[in-house]
């Protein structure tokens, strides 16, 4: 987790954002100045940032939208006031609606922010200054704090190159709240090729079985928002275990980069999961994010116990010998 404090100041209208990073101010700039690696760690988990404008120019404009799991979004822009890169830059930050104006009874705040060499590679502080106590405090009660702290911990995954970073780490998970995890895996093949084994019938039931000895009975695919979907699996044979199934609905389909889908235990009422599918291109691999959110902590932690991200890891290396072939 880069972010080192996040710090608000009522005296001083000012909320402050300090972050070691593990690479050099020139890779630092580079992701913070590329609106395409701006935007995979600029919303929090959940939520990420599709900029639509990016004029870096001082006067330019750069304009973006955070988009929720549920359909939810949230817009902001920025005016460029300043640039001197790659040491920083200042915008003038403002939520807005979709005619990319300043919404009414939101604030707009500058922000400054400034990259500079450290022992461990650079030091990254974000002032965000406020007209007045109330605006700071209404940026404060929106999360955005705790949305920082999530956002920010996305942003290793950028400094580094993709297969430095995940490739050979197997499936990994990360616990980021008492209802939120998020697990990731590398899979070395092509964006297109993983999202069509996520949603084509016969390819999942070549993948998509878990620990070995396990078949897929049924797989009906959700391919839009509002279609159900309902999985099945059972024991080859005569083997050992009980036959289980897994259905819910489509919230989001943007193939083939995100899908948001509910999930529960065929013929229960729950519990309820939502999974947040996402993948991410680069250099011929593809990184698998699945960010899952429990509705507390104790059905997270039973679920977890079931040795889900094991039968994952077996799954997803059949996955990715189905993409090389």
């Amino acid at each position: 987790m880069p972010v080192t404090d996040v710090i608000t100041d009522p005296e001083n209208l000012t909320m402050t954002v300090i972050a070691d990073l593990a690479a050099p101010v020139e890779r630092v700039w580079k992701a913070y100045s590329d609106p395409r690696q701006l935007e995979r760690f600029w919303g929090p988990p959940g939520w990420p940032a599709t900029f639509t404008a990016f004029d870096l120019v001082v006067g330019g404009r750069a304009r973006y939208t955070m988009n929720g799991p549920r359909g939810e979004q949230s817009s902001g822009s920025w005016e460029f006031l300043s640039i001197d890169g790659p040491h920083g830059f200042e915008v003038l930050d403002s939520f807005v609606g979709d005619d990319g104006e300043p919404l009414d009874g939101f604030p707009s705040m500058r922000m400054t922010f400034g990259f500079a060499p450290s022992a461990e590679g650079t030091r990254m502080t974000n002032v965000s200054y406020f007209d007045s106590v109330e605006a700071l405090e209404q940026v404060v009660a929106m999360g955005a704090v705790e949305g920082t702290r999530m956002a920010m911990s996305q942003l290793d995954a950028v400094l580094q190159d993709l297969r430095d970073y995940a490739q050979g780490k197997g499936t990994r998970l990360e616990v980021l709240d008492d209802t939120h995890v998020r697990i990731t895996r590398l899979v070395d093949g092509p964006q297109e090729l993983v999202w069509r084994a996520h949603n084509d019938p016969e390819l999942m039931k070549q993948w998509l079985l878990g620990p070995d000895g396990w078949e897929m009975t049924e797989c009906v695919v959700a391919a839009r928002a509002g279609e159900t979907y309902r999985n099945s699996w059972a024991p080859v044979g005569d083997g050992a275990g009980q036959a289980f199934g897994f259905e819910g609905e489509a919230l989001l389909v943007d193939a083939p980069r995100r899908a948001v889908t509910t999930e529960r235990m065929q013929g229960t009422e729950g519990p309820v999961t939502l999974n947040d599918l996402s993948l991410y291109e680069e250099d011929g691999a593809t990184l698998i994010t699945l960010l899952i959110e429990y509705p507390d902590a104790e059905t997270r932690d039973m679920i977890l116990a079931t040795g889900m991200i094991d039968g994952m890891e077996t799954s997803y290396a059949r996955l990715e010998d189905l993409v090389l072939v």
